[in-house]
């Protein structure tokens, strides 16, 4: 596990290049635009997507999506929504048992399948595992210290990779949990939109941690349903992440909110950002898992009626003051 191939060029898959160096590795990242591969080795920074960071010379990048997949390890950062196509295009030069570290957050919108089982599927060869928790790509690229859960079923597979990744700032733990660990990572940003609804309409530090407290209560009842454990959901991947996220405007799922918010049309902010906002996707994927599994998720089903269904803002957050009183350590919502 000495070199490392990082596929996806925006902010996250810089920085884990990043990351990589200081654990020792030898990184090559893979690009899809033809210009952040000749900024990358051209001015030595990803000007288009992490300006302000400066890369060490022996940070490459390549349009080559064949010559990334020989490195030892692969870690893909492509959003969610394209991670099935990035993998098939991996697919024909993945050889067997090649360990596949899968770095997005979130549920694919028109299946609803978990990002491990569209790269079980997209990559029958490999060896998956994935990271997840409370990271903005700037201060992982900066060196700040950062706790990370790294989740596989493989507990070899999981301890090599923690070894391979770990350094003094970037500091991975490992569970067997791959499920827990990646609903903690997809509903956290459903959950930082309504965060970023409330302070949008000003309605007070109260509201937000009431939302992070029952978001996390929706986080586990699902995790629970498809076959993870709760303890996940209070570890890195799942309180950590989900409190990152809903507590600082860095993150683009609670900023999407915030915009929301204060009136501005959904069409309009996404039009005018580079980066992607994965609540949006997995709002919708997340209502119908919980409609699939009969689990009552009243802010994720909030969130994607305002996305998605036209629901107005005020409609949607009286409807969520209007709901019954309940017990809350037996509470269903």
């Amino acid at each position: 596990m000495q070199s490392i191939g990082i596929i996806g060029g925006g902010a996250w898959g810089t920085a884990l290049g990043l990351v990589a160096l200081r654990a020792g590795r030898d990184p090559l990242l893979w690009a899809r635009e033809a210009d952040v591969v000749a900024v990358i080795n051209g001015r030595r920074e990803n000007s288009l997507f992490l300006p302000g960071v400066p890369l060490d010379p022996r940070f490459g990048a390549t349009g080559d999506i064949g010559k990334t997949a020989t490195r030892d390890v692969l870690l893909l950062a492509a959003p969610a929504q394209h991670l099935r196509a990035t993998a098939r295009a991996l697919a024909p030069h993945v050889k067997p048992a090649k360990p596949v570290v899968i770095c997005a957050k979130g549920i694919e919108e028109r299946s609803g399948a978990l990002l491990s089982e569209v790269v079980a599927e997209a990559l029958p060869q490999a060896r998956v595992a994935l990271l997840s928790g409370p990271t903005f790509a700037a201060e992982v690229a900066q060196g700040l210290p950062t706790a990370i859960t790294l989740a596989a079923t493989d507990a070899t597979l999981g301890q090599s990779l923690v070894q391979c990744l770990g350094s003094r700032a970037f500091r991975p733990y490992y569970t067997d949990d791959v499920v827990g660990a990646q609903i903690g990572g997809a509903i956290k940003n459903v959950i930082a939109i309504a965060c970023g609804i409330v302070l949008g309409r000003k309605l007070g530090d109260n509201a937000r941690a009431a939302l992070i407290t029952r978001g996390l209560a929706e986080m586990a009842r699902l995790a629970l349903a498809m076959g993870g454990r709760s303890e996940t959901l209070m570890g890195l991947s799942g309180l950590g992440d989900l409190t990152l996220t809903c507590t600082s405007l860095q993150s683009r799922n609670c900023s999407l909110g915030v915009a929301l918010g204060e009136g501005r049309r959904l069409s309009d902010i996404l039009a005018s950002r580079r980066s992607v906002a994965e609540g949006v996707t997995s709002a919708a994927a997340a209502a119908e898992l919980a409609q699939r599994f009969g689990i009552d998720m009243p802010i994720v089903a909030a969130v994607d009626a305002i996305l998605h269904r036209g629901a107005a803002i005020d409609a949607a957050i009286e409807g969520l003051l209007s709901r019954p009183f309940r017990h809350e350590a037996r509470a269903s919502s």
